[in-house]
Order: structure tokens, then sequence, then C-alpha cells
């Protein structure tokens, strides 16, 4: 036994020394599933008690894994050429491989970078009630520019990885310099083409970093009141509030105005407009205004003011102005209190909601007799 490993030992000291690339690449080959176990763990290890490293192992995990594994062949297969005569064919097959396999990495490990800075305040997805906008301002705010920014720099790199693999084939490598130049690589001019993609490009990067709009934002748009459901980075779904959904560039909301409700505060004023006869005593209805907000759960306790705002030949503009927590509490204090204030005048002040007079003056002599109202 121990001859047979003397010899085996004695002949593999020969052999190295006359074919050094397939003794490299043996090696290689050898210590590759090692190294790969090896730098799983230090990473493991050096992430801390947090387990943030082991979130991105992970996600990484399978990308990793076939990046190696191709990065490993490629290398074999350098080390190899001289020996693989017809077979060299599949060289060039293994390099498109190992630049898809790079670029699957490079997306997992920024989409995996924007779940983790989001997880780590508090969770990805947001609670689907209104009445919690502005409690999680500052939550929606980071979602809006983790998910915006992931898919704006996911479309990037698939963009260059596509560049860079037609680079490689020596035929079509005018088209992958043309795609770098119209991503901004090389700081050539754009093409036509190629402005709608960098517009909205840019739009998402635009509204990622100055927060025009947020995910779960109250807006007005186009006279549609609704929210944001979803900035993905091409485009936006709004949610309008009967279930409709509109889809808007990203592009749209940095070249039209549109009503942001929920931009800094999610706090609203609301207003009811009534018409009351002229003789309305006005104090009553802001002691009755007064005691509605009071009672309603929605009121905020910050506002609950009554002006006369109007008036015409046959009545008064009366305006209830006031103040909820968010747009959804506003709308049903404001129907609330519309209610109320009618109901109120119907029970307590019914002559002095509003009617129209008309007097006929005096006939003459024979004629018919006069009437009023």
């Amino acid at each position: 036994m121990i001859d047979d490993l003397n010899a085996g030992w004695t002949m593999l000291r020969g052999w190295v020394p006359a074919h050094p690339a397939q003794a490299q690449a043996l090696v290689l080959t050898l210590l590759a599933a090692p190294l790969f176990m090896l730098g799983a763990r230090l990473l493991l290890r050096a992430s801390g008690p947090d387990g943030n490293g082991q979130f991105l192992v992970l996600r990484l995990r399978n990308p990793l894994r076939l990046a190696w594994l191709l990065l490993v062949l490629r290398i074999d297969a350098s080390l190899l050429k001289p020996g693989l005569g017809a077979a060299s064919w599949a060289i060039h097959p293994l390099h498109l491989l190992l630049i898809a396999a790079l670029t699957w990495l490079a997306m997992r490990l920024i989409r995996a970078g924007g779940e983790l800075v989001v997880l780590r305040r508090g969770g990805l997805q947001l609670p689907d009630d209104p009445n919690l906008l502005d409690a999680n301002l500052a939550v929606r705010g980071l979602l809006t520019r983790a998910r915006v920014l992931t898919r704006v720099l996911s479309f990037l790199i698939l963009l260059v990885g596509l560049a860079v693999a037609l680079m490689s084939i020596p035929d079509v490598r005018q088209i992958g310099a043309s795609l770098l130049a119209s991503a901004g690589i090389a700081g050539l001019v754009v093409g036509f083409a190629a402005r709608p993609v960098l517009s909205n490009l840019l739009a998402g990067l635009q509204i990622a970093m100055t927060e025009p709009i947020r995910i779960n934002d109250v807006l007005i748009v186009e006279g549609e009141w609704g929210r944001v459901e979803e900035i993905t980075g091409t485009y936006v779904v709004f949610r309008v509030w009967d279930d409709r959904r509109l889809i808007l560039p990203l592009q749209w909301f940095i070249e039209h105005p549109f009503q942001n409700w929920t931009r800094t505060s999610a706090s609203l004023l609301g207003t009811v407009f009534l018409w009351v006869d002229y003789a309305t005593p006005v104090e009553a209805l802001r002691d009755e205004l007064r005691r509605l907000c009071a009672a309603d759960p929605d009121w905020d306790g910050r506002l609950a003011l009554v002006h006369v705002t109007d008036a015409t030949e046959t009545a008064v503009q009366v305006r209830f102005l006031v103040s909820a927590a968010n747009s959804a509490r506003a709308w049903e204090l404001r129907c609330r209190i519309r209610e109320g204030v009618i109901a109120y005048m119907q029970r307590v002040q019914p002559q002095h909601l509003p009617r129209r007079r008309v007097q006929w003056h005096e006939p003459v002599a024979g004629g018919p007799a006069p009437f009023s109202s």
C-alpha cells in the first residue's frame, strides 16, 4: 500500500511540471467548493448578531453559486484552451453565461440591499389604513426611495450587462457600444429612441431623491382622488377611490401639476357650505358645530369655525370649517357635520331654512286679489 502511494506521488510530481495548466485547473476545481463554503461562513461571522449577513447570504445564495461555478469553469477553460482543440468554441458561450450570472448577482444584490434597508425600519409592507398616513410618513418615504432606486438601478445593471455581453461578440460589438452610450456610461449623446427610457429613469431618480410623491400618498390627479399604490421603475399605479387604477409614467409627475394631500402631513381642513335665511342666528350655528365636533371621533380638536362667506338677495352662505387627521377622516367628518347641521335646522330652526319670497302689489279696482308668500 505504501509502495503504491509512493509510486503515485512520484508520478504526480513528474506530471505537474510537464502539465502546469492542467495541474492549476485541477487544483482550482478541487478547491472551488471549500473556498465557496469558507467565504459564506466568513460573511456570516463578519455580519455580527444583527443577521444582515445571513439575510444577504440567503438572498444571494443561488446567483452566487451559479456565478462561482461559471467563474471556475471559465478559468479552467482558459487554462486548458491550448489543449481543447475543436472544443474551444465552448469558451465563448461560457463567457456569456458568466456575464449573465454576474448581472443576475448584481441585480439580486441591489434588491436585497433595498429590502434590508426597509426591514431595518420595520418592514416591507404598509398598513392599508388611510387613518395611519400621518403616523408612517417617514416609513413611506423610505419605502418609496428603496423601491424606486432598486428598480432603476436594477434596470441599469441589466442594460449594462446586456451591453457587455453584446460587446464580447465581435459582430455585434457596435450594438453593445450603442447601448452603453444610451445608458450614459460612455458619456455620448443619446439617440432619439432612447429618450423615453432615459427620461423615465431620470424621473425615477428625481422622485426617489426629492419625494414629490410617496407610496400611499393621497393625491388629486386629473381630477381624481386616490392613493399611490405602487411606484415602479417606469410608471406609477394610482388607485382611485372607487378601486379604478390609473397608470401614469414617472415623467408625468415631473411635467404636470398635481395635488399631494400628504406631502408633509396628512392633516387637512374640511369645509361644509350651507345657504340659510338672513334671519338665521349664526352664533347658534357655532354652538351646534362645537357640539357636533366634540361628539365626533374624527375631529382632531384643532379647528371648528363658522363664517358667513357670501350673501345674495335671497340667502346667505355659511361656511363650516373643521379639521381632521387625514383626508379619509376629513371626508367622513364633513358628511356628518353637514347632516348634523341640516338636522338641527330642521328640528330647531325650520323657519330659517332658505326660502324664496314673492310679493304682489295691490291690483287696480276690479282686478284679482293680491298674492304674497
